[in-house]
Formats: C-alpha cells, structure tokens, sequence
C-alpha cells in the first residue's frame, strides 16, 4: 500500500529544513527548523504532565487554531519551570523566526529539549535563528534529525510513498528521545510532515489513534517528561481531493501508524545504556486496555529490566508485575514465553531447559508473550533493559 523512501520531514513536497550550531549545548547542532512554503493544517498531541514546559503551553495554543507554516526547535535546555520569563523566551523564537521566514509569528511553533529549570540562553538563539533560516533545504532533513537530539545516540526518521485518490502523496517524520520515556507521551519529540490535503477534523483524531499505539506503547525508564511533543503538518501539495474519512482516510491513518510505530521503536531501541529491544506482548486478555496496562506492568518493572540485562529468564518477576498490574485474570491459567520458550504454564514453571531458556535472553531482540486466558483482546508495550550504562548516564 506504501513504501518507504528516503528524505525524512523533506520528502513531501513543499517542505524544507535546516538544523544549526548555535551554541546551546559544548558540542553539535542545537536548532532545528522545519518550514512549509503553504500554510499547513496542524494537529498534535502532547505531554500529560500536569508540569508543562513554556514551548509546549505556546505551542498548543497554536495548534488549537489549526495553523502553521513553520517549526523552530532548540535542544539543550527545555525551558521548564522557567516561569513568565521562559513563555516570553518561547515566544520571541516564534516572532525572530517568523521575521526570517516573513510569515505571521501565530504561524510558527516552538519545540525544546533538554534539562529542566535553564534559561535559554536567548542571545544564543537569536543569532542562530537567521542562520537556521538561510540554512533551510530541500534536503535538509538530516540535519534538523541532528539538531534535536540530546542523550540520543542516533537519528530518527522515516519517509513513505503512498497514493490517494490516484495522486502520488509523501510522508515523512524525525523524532528524537531516549531516556525520560514513558507512556503517555515522553521525553520525546516528533514531528511528522506530508503533502496530503487532509482535513483539520480528520488529522486530529488520525494523530491521536496513531500516537495511542505507538509513542503511548513505549517505555525506557518510566518517567513522563514534561516536554513531549507530536505534530502532524500537512500543506496539500500533492493535489489529492481531501481526506476527511472513508478509504482514503484508512490509506492514510494506516501510513500515519506505520510512520510512529517506526519512530517510536527507533526511539526504544536508543533508550539510555539499552542493550536489548524487547516487546512485551500479552494476549487473550479481557480488553486492550487490560492487555496493555498488563503489559506496561512487565515493561516498566525494574526488577524485569535488570533481569533481561542480566540474561537471567526470571518469569518470577514477570508474573508479580503481571499481579501488580490491577488488571484481573487467573493465576492459574495463566502462560509466559521468551523468545520462545515456555517459561510457565497453567500458573506453574514448565519442565524448561536452563540453557534454552538463557540462551534465548541472550537476543538483542527479547518478546515476553504472556497468555492471560481471560478473552481475545490483544496489547503490546515496547522497552528497554536496564544496564549499568543507564546509571552512568543519569547520575
């Protein structure tokens, strides 16, 4: 239905980008800039923090009147319990940024990252701004992936090709996280570009399903940021009639779903000192909503994590976090795997080999499938273990 290309937020048509050195942090890019030649329709979706950063309080205000045509990101200090000064600060980014571009300021959003209870360093920023605009290109994707990272090892992105209504359509989406990750959104940002006319209406609930089973999926440490950040912007430049619903809606929440759940996972798989990806998979539970709070209980428990990092198939854990969890089911019929090999069976360890069994933790790729026989509902979380670089990292 879609295939993946390359280009990042540049491959629809229509959108540039830059990402620059403007001091923020000792070393690499800190600001990003994402910019659309036509005003876009917007959506997004953000922490659920009741602490909130100053750009996220500007920015979601911007949303709600469903315009914009641009996004200015700094990494290196996430303007958090900044008070009046830090909203002042988020804000005339916007209006520098929206001076370079020669648009309204109420058409510019501002993203940022970094450690919590920091001034920007606003002379910084405001002679990188103008660098970041006569940077923007074509394909500057990669450089505005660079620009937004903090404790991240790597880039994220992703680009797909997919048609509507016969017309060709680009989407394309960078993101950036690793630690303070936690469902309901986390430390993470991602922004997600395409050249589809899409709805406002539409947008907003194709963003919000889209980020439930993907950025609401994924754990590193259990700690929800005060910053996260999702947008989705579309220009309309690839022509297509507009997407409100019906079968195009469902090509495109299809392709909007693949584009997070590729992000989100890359996000996991650079989670903090990670050294295995694993998914926890619970099946035949009551409901989704079981089935997934089942499944965060085992991807959040530190006692899990330290065992997968140790290699050691501790299913004891993952039934006492399965326990923990709140969500009803009966011990007794109960089932767990590894990668495979049957761990516990009808609520009671099975007659397993110790080196099968330690064998397969030592995959890079770790899934837990618990089987709770209380209906056909099915749920996924995705995490990390926990290791000694993890502790290094955030002490």
């Amino acid at each position: 239905m879609f295939k993946v290309i390359e280009g990042g937020v540049t491959a629809p048509r229509g959108f540039m980008s830059s990402g620059v050195c403007c001091g923020i942090k000792k070393r690499g890019k800190d600001l990003a800039l994402i910019y659309s030649e036509a005003a876009c329709n917007v959506a997004g979706v953000f922490t659920t923090n009741r602490v909130k950063a100053a750009p996220v309080l500007v920015t979601k205000e911007r949303v709600s009147k469903g315009k914009a045509r641009a996004v200015i990101v700094n990494s290196g200090s996430a303007n958090c319990c900044t008070g009046s000064r830090g909203e002042r600060d988020a804000r005339k980014m916007a209006e520098i940024t929206a001076s370079g571009l020669g648009i309204a300021p109420g058409m510019v959003l501002v993203c940022s990252t970094g450690g919590i209870g920091r001034y920007l360093p606003m002379e910084k920023i405001v002679r990188g701004i103008p660098n970041a605009v006569r940077s923007l290109s074509p394909g500057g994707s990669i450089d505005a992936e660079e620009a937004i990272l903090t404790t991240d090892l790597v880039t994220k992105s992703i680009a797909v090709e997919f048609k509507v209504g016969g017309e060709k359509v680009f989407m394309g989406g960078i993101a950036k996280g690793s630690g303070m990750i936690r469902p309901s959104m986390a430390t993470m940002l991602a922004f997600i570009t395409t050249d589809a006319a899409v709805s406002r209406p539409f947008m907003r609930r194709a963003l919000k399903a889209a980020v439930d089973v993907s950025f609401n999926r994924i754990t590193v440490d259990g700690d929800m940021s005060t910053n996260d950040t999702a947008l989705l912007l579309a220009n309309g430049a690839a022509g297509n009639a507009r997407i409100a619903g019906g079968k195009h809606g469902k090509i495109f929440q299809d392709a909007l779903t693949y584009v997070c759940k590729d992000l989100a996972r890359k996000i996991v798989r650079d989670g903090e000192g990670a050294t295995k990806f694993v998914t926890v998979r619970v099946e035949a539970a009551a409901s989704e909503k079981a089935a997934v709070t089942a499944a965060r209980a085992v991807a959040e428990s530190p006692l899990v994590k330290t065992a997968i990092f140790g290699e050691d198939p501790n299913w004891g854990r993952i039934m006492s976090s399965i326990g923990a969890s709140g969500v009803k089911f009966d011990c007794d019929n109960t089932a767990v795997s590894i990668n495979g090999v049957s761990l516990v069976k009808s609520g009671a360890r099975t007659k397993y080999d110790e080196r099968k069994a330690r064998a397969a933790m030592k995959k890079k790729e770790i899934i837990i499938c618990v089987n709770l026989s209380s209906g056909k509902a099915v749920g996924e979380v995705w995490t990390c273990d926990f290791s000694h670089g993890y502790v290094e990292i955030n002490i």
